[in-house]
């Protein structure tokens, strides 16, 4: 039971670092920062292109933000080798 709480404390313990972590995607002058915590923090537009086009990219690189937040975490997870 110990043993739980101490994995409990940890994994707590890599969500604060995880919040710290920070990606940037840029696309045609569009850009998102997104967290570890999922959180988008920054949306940058381009005024040189169509509200169309805006929309698509953000969109992309909403995914791509995501996408790699993900794998950037899942490799410190690993890392950490806790398991459950």
């Amino acid at each position: 039971m110990f043993e739980q709480f101490k994995k409990l404390t940890e994994l707590k313990k890599m969500q604060g670092e995880f919040k710290k972590e920070k990606v940037t995607i840029e696309n045609r002058g569009v850009s998102v920062t997104m967290n570890g915590n999922f959180e988008v923090e920054e949306i940058k537009l381009s005024a040189e292109l169509s509200l169309e086009v805006q929309q698509k990219i953000l969109k992309q690189c909403l995914n791509e933000a995501r996408e790699k937040i993900q794998k950037t975490l899942a490799g410190k997870m690993m890392v950490s080798g806790l398991s459950f």
